[in-house]
């Protein structure tokens, strides 16, 4: 697969995510965070947190699934860029967050959304 069709692919599976978790009762704050350290695929609320969602996407499972790609470098990337967001915003210690995953993978000719939420911490990111 080449740059561009992955691109593509990557662009619909944050839709498709951001979609799930909309339905689910979340609301985006913002898609494709930039900064130094990283990027934040979708930021979202749910309810009084903020959640930070990763959203990974496979089409064969060959090399491992969707979740298994997260690598602790990627994780240390996202709590830095996480906590850059709540910084500029001015919420670092007044919110609740969290690091959710948005995995999607075929299963049986199919794509599946697997929503795995506190897939991760701050605290987790130290012992790695």
């Amino acid at each position: 697969m080449n740059v561009l069709d992955r691109h593509k692919l990557g662009k619909k599976a944050e839709l498709l995510a951001c979609q799930f978790l909309q339905a689910k009762g979340l609301r985006l704050l913002q898609q494709n965070y930039h900064c130094y350290y990283g990027e934040i695929d979708l930021i979202m609320q749910d309810q009084d947190d903020i959640v930070f969602v990763e959203v990974r996407c496979r089409r064969r499972t060959d090399y491992g699934n969707a979740f298994e790609s997260i690598s602790k470098t990627k994780i240390a990337r996202l709590i830095k860029t996480a906590n850059h967001f709540l910084q500029m915003k001015k919420w670092l210690d007044k919110v609740n967050s969290r690091f959710d995953v948005i995995a999607i993978h075929p299963v049986a000719g199919k794509m599946q959304i697997e929503w795995i939420e506190h897939a991760f911490s701050e605290e987790i990111n130290r012992y790695l």
